[in-house]
Parts: C-alpha cells; sequence; structure tokens
C-alpha cells in the first residue's frame, strides 16, 4: 500500500480541488470565469491586431502593449480552460506531465510580465523625461533585446522552480490545494523539508517583483518630476493618462500577486478561498481587465479601433 501511494502521483497525476468545497460558488464561478475568459481573449486580440494594422501604433510603447496582450492570453489559457473542464466534468484530474507543463508555463509568464511591465516603466520615462532622444534610443532593435530579455529571464525563473518544486518527495500525497498547479500548492504535498525551495522562491520574488518594482518607482519618480514642469495643461494631461494606464496595471498585477503570499500555507477554509480567490483575480481578472483600461484611457488606440470599425463597416455596406 505504501508503494502504492508513493507512485500513485507518476501514474495518474493529481487532483486539483479547485473550488470543490463550496459547490455553490463553483456554479457561480463557471459562468463568471467563462465570461471573463472570452472577453480577455477578444480583448487582448484586438489589442494585438490593432497594434500590427494601425500605422500610428508602430511605436515601441504599442510594441511592449502587444507583447502584454499576446502574454496574458497565454497566462489565461495556461489555467482556465482547464478549471472549466475539472468544474463540468468533476474529476479534477490533471496528468502528471501536465502539472509540470502548468506550472512551468503559468509561472514562466507571470516572472515575464513582472519584468516587461519595469520596461514598459522605462519606455515611459523615457518618453517623458528624454523625448528628443526617444526615437534614437528606444529604437526597434532594442524594443526586441529587452522583449528578449523578458521572456528568457521569465522562463530561466520558471524552469528553475519548476525543477526544484518536483524533485521533492510527496510520499502519496496528489491533492492540490487550488485550481491549478502552482508552485505554494506543490510544496504543501511534500513530505520532505521545503526549506531550500522557500529560500530559493523568496529570492525569486526579490529578483522577479521587488526589483522590478523598485525600477518602475524609480521611473515614476523621475516622470512626476518631469510632468510637473511641463507649461501646457494639454501636454501634464496626456502623460498622466499615458502612464496612469501602465500604472494601474501596475497596481493590479503586483498587489494581488503578493497578497497571494499571505495565503500560501493557509490553516482555515477562509484562508483557503481568500488565497484561491486571489489566484483567480491575478490570473484572470487582471488579464481582462489590461486591455479595456488601455483602451478607455487612450486616445490612440480608442482612435485605431474606431478606424478600423469603420472600415468594417464601410466593407459591410460596399457588399
Amino acid at each position: 500500500m505504501a508503494s502504492f501511494n508513493n507512485t500513485f502521483p507518476h501514474l495518474n497525476g493529481f487532483v486539483l480541488l479547485g473550488f470543490s468545497e463550496w459547490p455553490t460558488l463553483e456554479m457561480v464561478l463557471f459562468v463568471a470565469v467563462s465570461t471573463f475568459y472570452i472577453m480577455t481573449l477578444l480583448g487582448n486580440s484586438a489589442i494585438i491586431f490593432l497594434s500590427r494594422l494601425e500605422p500610428r501604433l508602430h511605436t515601441p510603447m504599442y510594441f511592449f502593449l502587444a507583447n502584454l496582450s499576446f502574454l496574458d492570453l497565454c497566462y489565461t489559457t495556461s489555467t482556465v480552460p482547464q478549471m472549466l473542464v475539472n468544474i463540468q466534468s468533476h474529476l479534477r484530474n490533471i496528468s502528471y506531465t501536465g502539472c509540470i507543463a502548468q506550472l512551468f508555463i503559468f509561472l514562466g509568464l507571470g516572472s515575464t510580465e513582472c519584468v516587461l511591465l519595469s520596461i514598459m516603466a522605462f519606455d515611459r520615462y523615457v518618453a517623458i523625461c528624454q523625448p528628443l532622444h526617444y526615437t534614437v534610443i528606444m529604437h526597434s532593435r532594442l524594443c526586441r533585446q529587452m522583449a528578449a530579455v523578458a521572456w528568457v529571464t521569465g522562463f530561466s525563473n520558471s524552469l528553475v522552480q519548476t525543477v526544484l518544486t518536483f524533485s521533492l518527495p510527496r510520499c502519496g500525497q496528489y491533492r492540490v490545494e487550488n485550481f491549478f498547479c502552482e508552485v505554494p500548492a506543490m510544496l504543501q504535498l511534500s513530505c520532505a523539508d521545503t526549506w531550500i525551495n522557500e529560500v530559493e522562491m523568496y529570492a525569486a520574488v526579490v529578483i522577479i517583483k521587488v526589483i522590478p518594482v523598485g525600477l518602475i518607482l524609480f521611473s515614476y519618480i523621475n516622470i512626476v518630476r518631469a510632468v510637473v514642469r511641463i507649461q501646457s495643461s494639454e501636454g501634464r494631461k496626456k502623460a498622466f493618462n499615458t502612464c496612469g494606464s501602465h500604472l494601474l496595471v501596475v497596481l493590479m498585477f503586483y498587489g494581488s500577486a503578493i497578497s497571494g503570499y499571505a495565503y500560501m500555507a493557509p490553516k482555515s477554509n477562509s484562508a483557503k478561498l481568500k488565497g484561491k480567490l486571489l489566484a483567480l483575480f491575478y490570473g484572470l481578472v487582471t488579464p481582462m481587465l489590461n486591455p479595456l483600461i488601455y483602451t478607455l484611457r487612450n486616445r490612440d488606440v480608442k482612435g485605431a479601433l474606431k478606424k478600423l470599425l469603420g472600415r468594417e463597416e464601410k466593407g459591410w455596406r460596399m457588399a
């Protein structure tokens, strides 16, 4: 029996408990999550297409925004479809290989977004504090290199954490206290001392989250100083609107992601529920809101969207 328990996770995978303790909440979440997921797909796809089709959006800012939208599409798709299938079928199983892949992809994309948001802050810093040299500094080659650094850094961190996490013995433990495979939930299954993993995880938090937050703060302190010196009220308003969208996205993403660590080892049912809802927020709600924030607060994006819709309407009339 002990031998069976030790090999069970490797043969049959894991059980994602999700919100199974709250069956009524699950049905509400199924409808809400399905709706949010469709909105996430449509909104982020629209940002990607607009940044490609509209010449006015062929700038570094929208290059990074398109990267963020593509990242958010992959980010939600790595967990949400599995969650919806599990709620609908009530099986809640995920294979061992599938769990490894899900953790690696989700963590890699989340880490990449942390770095990418700091790069976007730097882009706004150059645009506002060095406007005459903006096109020279933020040339297309540098933008591609910075985006590549974000992706490589994010997935390198994910690779290290994934290997360390799945190298731990679980002694037959296979019930994951979340709706997807993530590092804190997987560490709770271990029957060995996890202090090395926890130290590595908190070191990764410093590198992937705290350092980018410091760079974002540095950028925005200098941006505020530069904006205050702008004589035109219209210029100040435009600068704050552009930066306000990015800052709001940063606050939502970092706030929910960092808060999730407070519920890394929940003891009560209420703490478990809060931790899972926080994971759902930064894994689905934030990617869904990002396109809305940038669209509603950005005149260029709204103009490009109206222009594109106007073309399609003319095409339909001619047809």
